[in-house]
């Protein structure tokens, strides 16, 4: 699904306009991003939880010359899923 497709989907769903819809959808992700960005998690009842790690500094391998490199330290984002939600995949 794309991002106009949920879109589209949450207008149907709810009896708001495209622009509407599409508004509240970026809004939603702006909020996640926002928290995220600020080191929370984001706990979403009965779907999951958004959180960021820390992955730290790592030594690799160029895949062309196979020398070393360094990776360096990120923060990432993760996604656990509630159990609703894989009881909803899972049957």
């Amino acid at each position: 699904m794309k991002k106009a497709e949920l879109v589209a989907e949450v207008a149907q769903s709810t009896g708001l306009n495209q622009k509407d819809a599409a508004k509240a959808v970026d809004a939603t992700f702006g909020a996640i991003i926002d928290a995220m960005k600020g080191g929370d998690e984001v706990r979403i009842a009965n779907f999951g939880v958004f959180a960021v790690t820390d992955r730290p500094e790592s030594q690799g391998r160029d895949p062309r010359s196979g020398e070393a490199i360094t990776i360096k330290a990120a923060r990432v984002p993760k996604f656990r899923a509630g159990k609703p939600l894989k009881d909803a995949l899972n049957g």
